[in-house]
């Protein structure tokens, strides 16, 4: 108990700062994950290319995202409470880079159509997850979205997921496509 004791004093007496921004995108870059557009409709579709999705809850279904409350299109889709997560294959880098830009026209020459749900569903994705916004907790300079899962569209084939890590798209190729600069922490996607 007395060596836990001197350990805790000697903590207490070393001061460390938090992370920088830079070093906290470095540091998360070693967590490989997957890429996903989130989609939704409030007078016009609107989306954003996001990497921070996961399962929440068998029972009841629910899913997580996070978007950044300052960006353009989360706050329309908070707004219109119906989002599609569309979980992106590994070539789909078109799309990853069509929303995850602030510029041009995000559905402009796309293939998609209106869900039964009323969000814009994405063609030749892996998985779209059909959802309403249950909660939102705002940490830091994003949202927390917790979501009741509507409804489930999987692929049945065989493509790969598109993976982040490192600041780039993929882990086989070391000559994968780099993630522009906005991309993962501080973004303005959502």
């Amino acid at each position: 108990m007395s060596d836990i004791k001197a350990m805790d004093r000697q903590a207490e007496r070393v001061v460390v700062s938090e992370p920088t921004p830079a070093e906290m995108r470095r540091a998360m870059g070693s967590f490989a994950t997957g890429v996903t557009i989130v989609t939704g409709y409030d007078d016009g579709p609107v989306g954003f290319a996001c990497q921070s999705f996961a399962s929440v809850s068998l029972e009841p279904p629910l899913v997580l995202f996070c978007a950044d409350h300052r960006g353009r299109a989360w706050p329309r889709i908070r707004r219109a409470g119906r989002f599609t997560v569309h979980v992106l294959a590994e070539e789909q880098d078109n799309l990853c880079q069509r929303f995850g830009s602030s510029r041009g026209r995000k559905y402009e020459d796309l293939d998609w159509t209106l869900s039964r749900w009323g969000t814009p569903s994405l063609s030749g994705v892996l998985m779209r997850v059909h959802g309403q916004v249950e909660d939102v907790h705002v940490a830091g300079d994003h949202d927390v979205v917790i979501g009741r899962v509507l409804e489930l569209e999987t692929d049945a084939g065989e493509d790969r997921p598109m993976l982040f890590f490192r600041g780039r798209f993929g882990v086989d190729d070391p000559d994968a496509m780099i993630a522009p600069n906005l991309w993962g922490w501080g973004e303005h996607w959502g």
